[in-house]
């Protein structure tokens, strides 16, 4: 089993690093919360005191940070992972961000000849904490085929979207595409009851017609129907309506350095912006529903 650098242990990276220790691997941990750091030690992992005592010697380095700025203060200058990481470890930043600062991190790798890849992550904290996560990953073939491995630890998908930043790019289009068939499903449940369906038996209904789709049968917004979906615990995240309105925003920069035509994904984007300021950002993101019903809020024209 390998040596393993993990810096990053908010909701996300405490479960993908506690699969690595299950999978054998000698993780040493490093994050700015220190209590962080003590969970995971009790479930087996060697806590790091600072980011050269985590990565030093390290055979794979994995990061999970909160933005851009962040992965590349981490990464660069005389004090960075690109400094202090052996020549010959793999780099796999897990992280969402924008795609110009992975490919900009890409880029000094590949000045140093170092395999480097950015990995963001598809399904939420349940599957960070099952192994069950679905990799998109950006990076040269031979860096992809070093990163696998390891990434194989926490997922249960790890495919590579081409070369550096495709993996941002990728996490961002998805995640647009989520956060717009939330809000339809939202929509749509919430008209069904309305017009006095029972919100079971048209669950029953649409996860087996043409409107199906992720958001219903797996994240099914309204309680009852998908018990592990956040809507049963009130609406704890899950995946946090402050994460998704934080891609959603990436995926309107993105698109308007590329001249995309994105008017759902704009929609999605200030209806989102308006759920969290009006108390949604201690929510999932599946809680809009709660503003498109008038519980908090109100849907902006």
């Amino acid at each position: 089993m390998a040596r393993i650098g993990f810096i990053g242990l908010g909701n996300m990276g405490s479960g993908m690093a506690a699969n690595m220790v299950k999978a054998g691997h000698e993780v040493f941990a490093f994050d700015l919360n220190s209590d962080a750091v003590k969970a995971l030690e009790a479930k087996g992992a060697k806590a790091a005191q600072s980011l050269a005592d985590a990565v030093r010697g390290a055979e794979a380095i994995v990061t999970m940070l909160p933005a851009g700025q962040h992965v590349r203060s981490v990464y660069e200058g005389d004090d960075g992972i690109l400094q202090l990481a052996e020549h010959d470890a793999i780099l796999m930043d897990c992280s969402t961000i924008d795609v110009e600062s992975a490919r900009a991190v890409a880029g000094e790798a590949d000045k140093k000849q170092m395999a480097f890849v950015d990995a963001p992550v598809s399904g939420g904290v349940a599957a960070a904490e099952g192994g069950t996560l679905t990799f998109m990953v950006g990076g040269s073939q031979a860096s992809f085929d070093k990163a696998k491995p390891f990434l194989d630890t926490m997922g249960k998908a790890v495919i590579r979207a081409g070369d550096a930043g495709a993996g941002q790019a990728a996490k961002i289009c998805n995640n647009m595409l989520l956060a717009i068939t939330m809000i339809g499903t939202c929509e749509a449940m919430n008209l069904a009851q309305k017009l006095g369906l029972d919100p079971q038996n048209f669950f029953n209904i649409a996860s087996q017609a043409s409107g199906q789709s992720w958001s219903l049968t797996s994240y099914c917004p309204v309680p009852g129907p998908v018990p592990a979906a956040p809507s049963n615990r009130d609406y704890k995240p899950g995946f946090a309506a402050p994460m998704m309105l934080k891609d959603l925003r990436l995926a309107m920069q993105a698109a308007e350095r590329v001249d995309a035509s994105t008017p759902l994904g704009q929609r999605a984007e200030n209806l989102y912006s308006v759920f969290n300021e009006s108390g949604g950002n201690q929510l999932d993101f599946s809680g809009i529903i709660k503003m498109l019903q008038g519980e908090i809020g109100q849907v902006p024209e």
